[in-house]
């Protein structure tokens, strides 16, 4: 006996066994019960849910010898010959090979001529909306008015493409995509019939894939069946298919959000070792982070999901905020629309890899407005604390990557307290100076992370530089050097911090510009922030910036104020 593939073995040939469209079964069963059979009928919806699948079913019902019925015997001869496709009273037509004038007019020829041995004469038309516009126009006098033997059955997986002249003349049905569970219990059947064992969360995986249609799940489903050798397992379609695994996506994840770009890249290309290409990866990247975003919204379904719930790695969802993960699958997202344009879809994968090292230090504008507002309102209080807690980034089972432990700091508004910083481990400050030597250094650490050009002003641009309460103060030749460094500053506060082994701060200012000193407690504040040196306003010397000035005479209100060259004479013309 010949090999019969699952969608064609599996096509139902009652209505019962036609899942997912209970609107369309009903309706039909119940006009075909009280004979009300309508001239013509026009079924859309998405590819592979059963539109041409229930044009057959109609034409068995309408022309199975025990009928009109709406369970037709299937074993009369009108229904077998149906099922074969070898009745000459059912003529099935693609739409897309015979869209011309000439076809239509050899339809209207024959329906002058009544059904040879059925009850109807049934032209079932799939994908009507490739006929032409001329072909559609010659169509609708016969659909309109035709004999009272012959029924139209349209198909089409493009409905805004037939003329509303088309659809006015039709009893309309529009079928649904069918839900992955009603997917699984096919498989699940057809897995029974070839005496496989499939697992579950493999034929979730399927069902996923077909997004929907029972034909393209049962076409996957007979591919991954032929090298499974009679058991079906996830592991084996993603080490056949090339596909990302979930441990996989979630070390690189983990990866990432440490900041190990370089550790993070070696995994990927690990993937790409295994087989996998640019465009499945990008897709499983999409799919896994989407995952996570539903699961942080309290999305709990299966199907919705598409992964087992104890399967998910809540470790590393409660690592990602809501808004890191909307912004990853954006970027992945964006990805796969751009790679088709791009000279090596490789290499900007890679690059997003990279970049999404510092997901970490993403804020959105409603997270900083309401971090803000809660340090105004504690600095207004009086008292501004700061809780810095004790973080471990799981990479794998059983390694763990600890941060630095830092105790609750206070910060007190109270001028009768002196500051005291905090109690932890430190080398000495000498020791952290010698450390420091010549700051070559920390200029070979800034050009090994990428950041050259503030390396090369490092080496000539410093004209001297202290080291005090892990502050390092640098005293630049030029204007252009301060604001090079100035730009970089956050980066370069991570690359010492990480060269000497404890936080350590960086000022930066112009030789020439007036030192300033400041309290304990402004210099905690300013290291907060990572903010630039606050603006100081003379009445003989004035900054060549913008800034906001306090106007008198509007109180409550501020105004900007364009100042003259670094240097030059104030003059008061009011």
């Amino acid at each position: 006996m010949p090999y019969e593939v699952t969608a064609t073995r599996k096509r139902p040939q009652d209505f019962e066994a036609l899942i997912g469209q209970e609107f369309v079964v009903s309706t039909l069963e119940n006009a075909i019960k009280e004979g009300k059979i309508a001239h013509a009928y026009l079924f859309s919806g998405p590819r592979g849910v059963g539109k041409t699948s229930s044009a057959r079913l109609l034409a068995k019902a309408l022309n199975c010898e025990n009928g009109p019925t709406a369970h037709p015997c299937g074993k009369c001869e009108s229904c077998v010959n149906i099922t074969k496709g070898s009745s000459v009273d059912v003529i099935e037509i693609d739409g897309a090979s015979n869209n011309g004038v000439d076809a239509v007019r050899a339809i209207k020829e024959e329906v002058a001529f009544p059904p040879q041995s059925s009850r109807y004469k049934i032209y079932i038309i799939d994908e009507v909306h490739m006929l032409s516009i001329s072909a559609f126009n010659a169509l609708l006098k016969t659909i309109e008015e035709p004999p009272e033997y012959v029924i139209f059955i349209f198909a089409t997986t493009e409905i805004q493409k037939v003329p509303q002249t088309i659809r006015s003349r039709c009893q309309q049905f529009h079928f649904q995509l069918i839900s992955q569970e009603n997917i699984v219990k096919c498989l699940k059947s057809a897995a029974e019939d070839l005496s496989i064992e499939a697992d579950e969360n493999a034929l979730y995986w399927i069902a996923k894939e077909a997004a929907g249609s029972m034909r393209d799940s049962y076409t996957l489903f007979d591919q991954v069946a032929a090298f499974s050798e009679g058991h079906i397992t996830l592991e084996k379609i993603r080490e056949k298919l090339g596909l990302a695994s979930a441990d996989a996506i979630s070390t690189i994840l983990r990866y990432c959000y440490s900041g190990n770009s370089k550790e993070a890249v070696e995994a990927l290309d690990d993937l790409f070792m295994k087989g996998s290409n640019e465009n499945q990866i990008v897709k499983e990247f999409a799919s896994f982070i989407r995952t996570m975003l539903l699961y942080k919204e309290g999305i709990r379904r299966k199907e919705l999901l598409g992964f087992d719930e104890s399967d998910l790695p809540k470790d590393l969802i409660s690592l990602y905020s809501k808004d890191m993960l909307e912004t990853m699958l954006k970027a992945f997202l964006d990805l796969y629309r751009d790679m088709r344009y791009s000279i090596s879809p490789r290499f900007e994968l890679e690059l997003l890899i990279s970049r999404l090292s510092f997901i970490r230090f993403l804020s959105s504008p409603a997270s900083i407005s309401e971090k803000l507002s809660t340090i105004e309102k504690a600095i207004e209080s009086g008292k501004f604390e700061i809780e810095r807690k004790n973080v471990s980034i799981p990479l794998s089972i059983g390694m763990t990557i600890p941060q630095k432990k830092a105790e609750d700091i206070t910060l007190a508004a109270d001028n009768t307290q002196p500051y005291s910083a905090p109690q932890t481990t430190v080398q000495p400050a000498e020791q952290k100076k010698k450390q420091l030597g010549d700051l070559k250094d920390l200029s070979r650490a800034l050009r090994a992370e990428g950041l050259s050009s503030e390396a090369r002003y490092i080496d000539s641009g410093v004209r001297s530089f202290t080291f005090e309460n892990n502050v390092l103060t640098l005293l630049m030749t030029t204007k252009l050097a301060t604001d090079m460094i100035s730009r970089s500053k956050g980066r370069i506060e991570r690359i010492l911090s990480s060269l000497l082994g404890e936080q350590t701060v960086l000022n930066v200012s112009t030789y020439r510009e007036e030192e300033k000193k400041y309290s304990a407690e402004v210099e905690y504040l300013r290291s907060f922030f990572r903010n630039t040196e606050p603006y100081e306003i003379k009445e003989e010397t004035i900054r060549h910036e913008s800034k906001p000035v306090r106007d008198d005479e509007t109180a409550g209100h501020y105004r900007e104020q364009d100042e003259g060259d670094e240097g030059g004479d104030f003059e008061d013309n009011g």
